[in-house]
């Protein structure tokens, strides 16, 4: 039974929003607390509806504006504000990248007390849509319908007059696991992804496959993985519940007949409760195993299962940063950490003696081994594992003590093991490219003990959000 007795929460008159969280949520305050609001942008003043609410800080939604901000940009998506993928599609690009800069500026200055340099500006996108060259779309038989949506008796496809259809494919609800937003047109990567997700969505209801249902995992069509590169090759991966061959041939070929610039045709058969295909066989349909990105002559294969930066034309300009910085010498040796495919690795090879990649996913190090060999490349090595566990004494012994450590960790940051190993090491310069500030600001801390942050650069990788990578140099006290 519902207690009529929860006390209703406030509405907060004529806020004025001052700034921009590093999730990408509007900031106000009032009286002495803070108030983090979905649907605003800083110089608007709106009312909040809140939604929650801490000791120090409030969570609310803006329900009516007093004052649209002039930083304001009218959104390109007609799903802005229900996917969630795109926070800032109503903010214009120069005060993203505005905010971006003091993300990475408060993380630094604020979280920690070292002695810093003059942050660098930002360097921005020249793509700010159609910039990414991977994407993931999941089909659902539970369609997250507006209230619009569920009293409009017109949108019925394919099914009894009077309801309107549940099947979709595109972008989960953010906050709600099983429910996809139908995505017609999302504007982030090159318009055939566009045509090629709505191609199958219309084969799939034309031919009555199954949608799949993530609360019952019953269904046919899991999701689909789309991936381009800048060379103009292009890899399709489409996820199967279940093994029926007949179906599986049929969309396949379909597919197969109608893009034929799809370079690489992919499934897997997927029976787990979640999505992640790591551990799935890839069965190649036609095609071949992979595409292949380029950079500085250098070619990179990406396979079904590889990483590669999502934003290919500023991944280049982040990697000429990170060798830039490096400094590399002739006869310096090279630990490049998290290495990941070995793209840093092998992208600044050519100015040193010997380089050392590490990185947890064993098949991220095959693909970088291969990516060695496509290019000739000889001074490489990588290793797969825990990178705490394999960076020890007898590990540097066999490999040399590095002069120079480039790392690249997830968004967690280092593992303090990891940090403190590197303090021990000494190496000459430490090049820290980072995809979260904070994490990297609590590791630069550690690192100040026998280093100094000489240079600072961050780098706009995603447009539209509140993402952005950052780049440190550290030398020697």
């Amino acid at each position: 039974m519902r207690n009529s007795n929860k006390k209703q929460l406030p509405i907060l008159e004529a806020v004025n929003i001052i700034d921009a969280s590093s999730d990408g949520q509007a900031v106000g305050k009032v009286d002495d607390f803070v108030v983090f609001i979905k649907g605003a942008i800083p110089g608007d003043i709106v009312d909040v509806q809140i939604t929650r609410k801490k000791n120090k800080f409030r969570e609310g939604t803006a329900i009516n504006f007093h004052k649209y901000s002039e930083k304001r940009a009218e959104p390109v998506c007609s799903h802005f504000g229900v996917c969630g993928g795109c926070k800032w599609q109503n903010m214009e690009y120069e005060w993203q990248l505005f905010y971006k800069q003091k993300h990475v500026s408060d993380a630094l200055t604020r979280l920690i007390k070292i002695e810093l340099p003059e942050i660098s500006k930002i360097i921005p996108s020249k793509k700010i849509y159609y910039y990414r060259n991977k994407l993931e779309f999941t089909f659902s038989n539970k369609k997250w319908l507006t209230e619009d949506q569920i009293k409009d008796k017109s949108l019925v496809f394919g099914e009894a007059e009077g309801e309107i259809s549940r099947n979709a494919l595109g972008f989960h609800i953010p906050g709600s696991f099983d429910k996809i937003l139908n995505i017609d047109t999302c504007f982030l990567q090159d318009g055939l992804s566009n045509d090629i997700r709505n191609e199958i969505k219309k084969y799939a209801l034309e031919n009555n496959l199954t949608f799949f249902d993530l609360r019952e995992q019953i269904g046919f069509l899991r999701n689909i993985i789309i991936r381009s590169t800048s060379t103009g090759e292009w890899m399709l991966i489409v996820c199967f519940h279940y093994d029926d061959k007949e179906a599986i041939i049929n969309l396949m070929n379909h597919i197969s007949l109608k893009f034929p610039k799809i370079t690489s045709l992919n499934y897997v058969i997927n029976t787990k409760r979640n999505d992640t295909i790591g551990d799935q066989d890839i069965i190649l349909f036609s095609g071949m195993d992979s595409i292949f990105e380029s950079m500085e002559g250098l070619k990179f294969k990406i396979g079904p299962k590889s990483f590669y930066q999502t934003n290919s034309e500023q991944a280049y300009e982040l990697y000429k940063i990170t060798r830039d910085f490096a400094a590399l010498k002739a006869d310096d040796i090279v630990y490049d950490l998290y290495t990941g495919t070995g793209t840093i690795a092998n992208f600044v090879s050519h100015q040193a003696k010997k380089v050392v990649g590490i990185e947890y996913v064993n098949a991220a190090i095959e693909d970088a081994k291969i990516n060695s060999q496509l290019n000739g490349i000889m001074n490489t090595v990588f290793y797969a594992g825990d990178i705490k566990d394999i960076l020890n004494d007898s590990f540097i012994l066999e490999n040399g003590k590095p002069d120079v450590v480039i790392t690249d960790p997830p968004r967690a940051g280092m593992h303090e093991d990891v940090t403190r190993k590197i303090l021990e090491i000494s190496p000459n310069r430490i090049v820290y490219v980072s995809c979260n500030p904070s994490t990297q600001a609590r590791d630069l801390a550690i690192l100040d003990e026998k280093y100094r942050v000489v240079k600072i650069q961050p780098v706009d990788m995603f447009p539209q959000t509140h993402h952005v990578e950052n780049v440190v140099l550290l030398e020697k006290k």
